[in-house]
């Protein structure tokens, strides 16, 4: 790149300057033929005057007679205009009849031009019988040497300094993008930590704003790459230990020396449930990233499908000690939404919250101000930090809350970490939006999970 632009500046300014030169040559022509016009036609008017045939008494017959034939040998031409205006004498080489019109003659003027390398001037002066006298003169046009040797001096000191400005220029432009091409080349070859010098703040340009892409880029990247190493652990630890009871369970029931074979297979089976909700935790955030993820919207009450999917955590509440309360201050008001998938955001919600909560459990249901339909979880657990409160929603962001206890019981696997993620997309999906809150208590515990579902339109409600 800093190549072209140097052959691009250098072929400017040689152009310019070849253009300026031819410029410049022609003006000077110009000025020397108009130079060269203006004397022909003063001298032509001075030798008009001495053979004036209407000022007899200043000069003889005779002797006009002498002066004009004086003048052709000396090859300057004298022409006669007659009273009809018909035009006598010789030419000379290079006038045309067209530029000797002889009415101008008979009025009195003096005419001049350039044809070709040849100028001309033509005075006249009329006679007492209407007729006139005309005197031409001609002279080859000189056309000033062209400097060419100035020229290419000047050409060649302009050529350097050109080049040595466009060498600097093009080095000033091109550097941040070398530098641009070896952090990108870095960051694609896996160094995920290069950066590029950061612009100052009021540095507007192309280049700072160029910069400052590929720096947040690599900071997005690298970011990125921490969390899914995150999640890949993650992942890994959910797989490992199920996998590890329901090996240590089934080789303890195949030796026989399992002491109680029946709870042996039940946690087998608790440990196998557990397995194929992160699986299908994982292939429903896999089809929602590729939008293959169907959904059918129909207008029902969301309190029913809130209440009906909460209820049926109670027995895991229970058997946990914790109290589950269920309310609903929709007074039936509907919302289109695929039924299904609002169960399975509210039971995920339900069940992370399940898992964090000390005593009570709180499931709330109400229309809000703007008419929107909110679906509220709160727990008395230890809260969530504000600085991971913008990220619960983020499948792959590992918080530091813990939860206060593992797989809850009454057939409920563990969860797979995932399931705040998937009620994002869900919701998104269905057109709502969902939110943290911490602390939800006046005792500064707790938090609040919320999805806020959009009005229904006028043409959205049901017929009837």
């Amino acid at each position: 790149m800093r190549r072209r632009i140097l052959i691009a500046i250098l072929g400017t300014v040689t152009l310019s300057l070849v253009l300026s030169g031819a410029g410049t040559y022609l003006l000077l022509t110009r000025q020397a033929n108009q130079s060269t016009e203006s004397g022909l036609r003063t001298e032509a008017e001075a030798l008009v005057t001495l053979i004036d045939l209407s000022r007899p008494a200043k000069l003889g017959a005779i002797r006009q007679q002498r002066v004009v034939a004086g003048l052709r040998v000396e090859n300057i031409s004298v022409l006669l205009v007659g009273p009809a205006g018909k035009l006598r004498g010789e030419i000379p080489e290079g006038v045309t009849a067209e530029d000797l019109p002889p009415a101008s003659f008979q009025a009195g003027e003096t005419l001049s031009g350039v044809n070709d390398s040849l100028v001309w001037a033509a005075a006249s002066a009329p006679t007492a019988k209407g007729g006139a006298i005309v005197v031409v003169l001609t002279r080859s046009a000189t056309r000033p040497p062209p400097p060419v040797g100035w020229f290419l001096v000047g050409g060649g000191v302009a050529l350097a300094v050109a080049a040595a400005v466009a060498w600097g220029v093009s080095g000033d432009l091109t550097r941040p993008l070398r530098r641009a091409h070896d952090a990108t080349t870095q960051i694609a070859g896996g160094d995920l930590s290069a950066r590029l010098p950061e612009p100052s703040t009021s540095d507007r340009s192309e280049v700072a704003d160029l910069t400052r892409s590929i720096n947040a880029m690599a900071s997005a990247l690298q970011e990125s790459q921490g969390l899914e190493r995150q999640f890949l652990l993650s992942v890994s630890h959910d797989l490992r230990t199920p996998l590890t009871s329901i090996r240590g369970y089934a080789e303890a029931i195949s030796d026989g020396t399992a002491p109680d074979a029946p709870a042996a297979a039940r946690v087998i089976g608790t440990e196998a449930q557990r397995l194929a909700r992160l699986v299908g935790d994982l292939l429903d955030l896999a089809r929602l990233d590729a939008h293959s993820f169907h959904l059918s919207f129909v207008t029902v009450p969301v309190a029913e499908v809130v209440t009906e999917t909460a209820e049926g955590f109670r027995p895991a509440a229970e058997a946990t000690s914790v109290t589950l309360s269920v309310s609903d201050h929709t007074a039936g008001a509907p919302a289109r939404v695929d039924p299904d998938r609002l169960a399975q955001a509210v039971a995920n919600l339900v069940e992370n919250a399940l898992r964090y909560a000390t005593t009570r459990l709180w499931v709330d249901t109400a229309v809000a101000a703007d008419g929107a339909t909110r679906i509220t979880v709160v727990d008395d657990g230890p809260g969530i930090d504000p600085t991971h409160l913008p990220h619960v929603f983020e499948r792959l962001y590992a918080a530091d809350r813990r939860p206060t206890r593992g797989p809850t019981p009454g057939g409920l696997g563990g969860s797979s970490g995932l399931g705040l993620a998937i009620v994002r997309e869900l919701v998104a999906a269905m057109g709502g939006r969902v939110a943290a809150e911490s602390p939800a208590l006046d005792d500064g515990t707790g938090a609040r999970l919320v999805i806020d579902l959009p009005p229904v339109t006028a043409e959205a409600q049901p017929a009837g």
